[in-house]
């Protein structure tokens, strides 16, 4: 049989493998697509050490609250590419997961690895099983549990790249998932002033001062300068600072005040957030596959 674009497409679209190990395993096959499926799912067992080593900077964030309210787990696991991230498999993987440290709430992603799903494999087997499959690296990044005995808890998911989990004192549920709504949209640093970091306001305090200093205004305007701008960085980047989402007009400090609140804490996650992504070189990617 011939390999016609349409049959690697195929296989691709069945593995997520890339197209250079679709082509290779339809050879080796005689174009046999499912005798290809085969030789890919058992050459990638071997495989998966050598794809550990590729920066995963795709992928899915997931946050889950458990029937009670009473607890809830935020995680990410990426991929290489986004390709990958939508693939079925993938999104199941990440499901189940959510389940078991839901379930479990493990303290480390170390713990979390050793942990067993439903199908009896550990959350690190099954995640060498779906490297084997697709072909690429996949990275359980990081999780965090939390519980609570009183106070609410709001979730929120901007499609698969943004989760937010935050815990708010009293039981409002709608004010709960607002707030973890406009964190999700407005990446805040902290919920007030004082848990900035002295280090974070005084760098952002020299800056303002040389910045100032430039204008050639006189040291008493200069002053008052650097007062105003300070209280605009630290509302910038503080939840309680910023201006609610649904309503400009209205901090989410006054918003949660007005309503007996207060926000005790926040976890927001986005894909990818701090990895440093090489450029992509398509040759280059072409031959190391070539070479696998």
């Amino acid at each position: 049989m011939t390999i016609t674009a349409a049959l690697v497409k195929e296989l691709r679209e069945r593995t997520g493998a890339g197209m250079m190990d679709c082509k290779k395993a339809l050879t080796e096959a005689n174009a046999d697509l499912e005798a290809a499926i085969d030789l890919m799912r058992a050459s990638g067992a071997a495989k998966a050490a050598k794809k550990a080593g590729r920066v995963a900077s795709e992928g899915i964030v997931n946050v889950v609250i458990s029937g009670d309210k009473k607890s809830a787990v935020i995680l990410e696991v990426n991929s290489e590419t986004d390709f990958v991230a939508k693939g079925q498999s993938f999104v199941d993987f990440v499901n189940a997961l959510g389940k078991l440290a839901l379930k479990n709430k493990p303290e480390s992603v170390k713990i979390f690895l050793a942990q067993t799903l439903e199908s009896g494999e550990t959350v690190d087997e099954a995640r060498e099983s779906i490297v084997a499959k697709i072909g690429e690296n996949i990275a359980v990044r990081r999780l965090q549990s939390v519980s609570i005995e009183s106070g609410v808890l709001g979730t929120y998911k901007h499609g698969e790249r943004i989760a937010v989990l935050a815990v708010l004192s009293g039981n409002d549920v709608v004010l709960a998932k607002d707030i973890a709504m406009h964190i999700a949209a407005s990446r805040p640093e902290c919920v007030s002033e004082e848990q900035l970091s002295d280090e974070m306001l005084e760098r952002e305090k020299a800056i303002f001062i040389e910045q100032a200093k430039e204008s050639g205004k006189p040291d008493n305007i200069i002053e008052k300068m650097i007062v105003g701008r300070m209280k605009k960085f630290v509302n910038e980047v503080t939840l309680y600072g910023q201006a609610f989402v649904k309503d400009p007009d209205t901090s989410v400090g006054e918003l949660v005040k007005s309503k007996n609140a207060e926000v005790v804490s926040f976890v927001r996650y986005e894909v990818g957030e701090g990895i440093e992504k090489k450029e992509d070189n398509f040759v280059e990617e072409v031959m190391v596959q070539a070479r696998d």
